[in-house]
Order: structure tokens, then C-alpha cells, then sequence
């Protein structure tokens, strides 16, 4: 089952489990998105098409977190001028994980994972890794390494 909505200028195909990146939104992590323009939903029993959008069809979903797309070079020159400019961008975006999928406020699908977790930062789950290395000092053993047996050197003849 999924959806084809319209968001931020595109169309994207959803699922429910699944994330998008669309355009950068002024949410925090954690806050709920909805889309609202539905375009079509398809699911088993059939499809739902809008004219343009579906009514009462709504996609819910959460944001994980904001990010930026990989660097793109711009580069304009003007031939046998001397002109020349460089110039990098990034577009930022924003990563959303889609919730359910609604029509006429049944829900039609709806992802697993449906805990309002907040996203873990890196320093945070580098700290709750830091007590294991610990414990394993602890213990005073170090892992054994297989040793390679040492290569013998074959005898050289002796030249008379």
C-alpha cells in the first residue's frame, strides 16, 4: 500500500515504515508532519484517485532529522573574457518517517515502529557504548590472537 502525495513543489510515492528527504521544514525533531495534497492511494482492494487531490486522505508522519544533499559545484565562465567563478552549495533538507496512511480518518496502513522515540544523538550513544569498553578491561583479558606459524626459508644450494 501506498501513497502519491505532493510536497514542497514534487511528488513523492510514501509508504508507511518508510522516510523521505523533502525540502527543508521549520520543525524540530519529533514534531509531526502531515500531507495534506494527496494525489492517489493504492492499496489491495483497489485505488483512490484524486481529481486533483483525494478528500479526506491525509499521510501522517514524524521528523528524524535535518541534513544537507552533497555538494554541487557551479561554475560560470565567460570564454576568452577572463571570467571565471566558483561556487559550491548544499541544499539542506529535512528526513520525515512515515506513520499511517488515512482516508476519511480510517487508517488504511500504519508503520511498526509507532513509539514517539526521540532521535539518539552520536554523543549520546557514545556514552552509553563507553561502560562496555570498560567492563572489558575489567576482566584483564585481552583476546586472543592466532598466531602464524613462522614460514621456513627453504635452503639455498651452495654453488661449488
Amino acid at each position: 500500500m501506498y501513497a502519491i502525495v505532493e510536497a514542497c513543489g514534487r511528488q513523492y510515492q510514501l509508504e508507511a515504515g518508510r522516510f523521505i528527504d523533502v525540502e527543508m521544514l521549520a520543525l524540530e525533531p519529533g514534531d509531526n508532519y502531515t500531507f495534506d495534497k494527496v494525489l492517489m492511494i493504492v492499496d489491495s482492494k483497489g485505488s483512490h484517485v484524486g481529481e486533483p487531490y483525494v478528500s479526506g486522505a491525509k499521510v501522517k508522519g514524524r521528523v528524524i532529522s535535518h541534513g544537507r544533499d552533497k555538494k554541487i559545484i557551479v561554475y560560470h565562465m565567460r570564454p576568452k573574457k577572463g571570467t571565471r567563478k566558483k561556487q559550491g552549495h548544499r541544499q539542506g533538507h529535512t528526513r520525515v518517517i512515515i506513520d499511517s496512511i488515512e482516508l476519511n480518518d480510517k487508517v488504511l496502513a500504519e508503520s511498526k515502529d509507532t513509539g514517539k522515540k526521540a532521535p539518539v544523538k552520536k554523543a549520546e550513544a557514545k556514552e552509553a557504548k563507553a561502560p562496555k569498553k570498560e567492563a572489558k578491561k575489567e576482566s584483564g583479558k585481552a583476546p586472543a590472537k592466532a598466531e602464524k606459524p613462522a614460514a621456513k626459508k627453504a635452503a639455498k644450494p651452495k654453488a661449488e
